[in-house]
């Protein structure tokens, strides 16, 4: 089969952790790519599910935020989950909940 090239832009950090990941695995970034475009033309689609952020301001999430804003504006400590933690580390935690948070002197995220 002919082979041909295939230039994309991506954001540096997201290359390397993604290199780090295909590497475990023992994949290189080409082969990794392969398999995603072999598996959505197989089931005709994204081959994972695409949620919105704002996904994250709905329902339970919006009650913690809520909760949050009022302790701080009691002089209370807030508390957050290891599963909060671990998406502000990650940076999947939404840009506009950092925002949120931001708005408080005593809450430090690094950007």
């Amino acid at each position: 089969m002919a082979q041909t090239n295939l230039t994309i832009r991506i954001d540096e950090n997201i290359k390397q952790e993604a290199e780090l990941l295909f590497n475990k695995i023992g994949l290189n970034m080409s082969s990794a790519i392969n398999i995603f475009f072999r598996q959505a033309i197989r089931e005709q689609c994204i081959p994972f599910e695409l949620k919105p952020y704002e996904d994250y301001y709905t329902g339970e999430n919006l009650k913690k935020l809520k909760r949050s804003a009022e302790q701080l504006e009691r002089g209370e400590k807030i508390t957050f989950s290891i599963a909060e933690l671990e998406a502000m580390v990650t940076g999947k935690l939404p840009q506009r909940a950092i925002d949120f948070l931001k708005k408080y002197k005593d809450i430090r995220i690094n950007d």
